[in-house]
């Protein structure tokens, strides 16, 4: 498996051999289904919160007696039935957290990226450098390269902030460090974007740790 190196002036250089062990898996849908939901499920806070009947304020006394009003009986006005009373079944504060398994974490960002390998959703750039922040050079990058309307994850080095504040801000495109790649971000985004060679490399040591 292969993908295209170009220049940073988007410039096509030649090709580059991909990690068979991580662009050339099995593709296991299941698996990766099974991460994405969690990874989402970890993402949402669980802080809905509602009054239940004990809650509300007011109860007390009867709000009025038993028999003789023709009105069906009450013993508080808390009740989920009255107006300003307590939700019943309401939502509570929880965890929507869960683990999976690293080897199942690694082996479905491995089955995403081969999915886009084969795709050849794959791009690298020989070396990207920066030496200010300027959005306009990464942006003129991806019309070089023709995918500036598409959704991209440009893949960093740890340490690379020029890069990232140059890329953070354009729409539709996502910048994060290797160190940081999974599953739903590949998933989500049509094009990988390697900002350097040496990254491709750089993944086989994520995958093992």
């Amino acid at each position: 498996m292969k993908a295209k190196v170009f220049t940073q002036e988007g410039k096509e250089k030649g090709a580059v051999d991909l990690p068979p062990e991580v662009f050339d898996v099995e593709i296991n849908l299941p698996l990766m289904h099974s991460v994405v939901t969690s990874y989402l499920a970890n993402k949402r806070q669980g802080t809905a919160k509602t009054k239940k009947r004990t809650e509300v304020s007011g109860g007390g006394a009867k709000p009025y007696r038993q028999k003789g009003t023709g009105r069906a009986r009450a013993g508080s006005n808390t009740s989920p039935v009255w107006v300003r009373g307590g939700k019943a079944f309401g939502a509570t504060p929880r965890s929507y957290g869960g683990t999976i398994p690293k080897k199942m974490r690694h082996a479905a960002l491995c089955s995403a990226l081969t999915s886009r390998a084969k795709d050849e959703k794959i791009l690298v750039i020989d070396r990207m450098e920066i030496p200010e922040p300027k959005t306009r050079q990464v942006n003129a990058l991806l019309g070089e390269l023709a995918i500036s309307n598409k959704k991209n994850l440009l893949i960093i080095a740890e340490g690379d902030r020029n890069i990232f504040l140059s890329g953070r801000n354009i729409k539709n495109m996502q910048v994060k460090p290797v160190q940081e790649l999974n599953t739903y971000d590949v998933l989500n985004n049509e094009n990988i974007v390697f900002s350097a060679e040496n990254l491709i490399e750089k993944i086989k040591e994520v995958i093992k740790k």
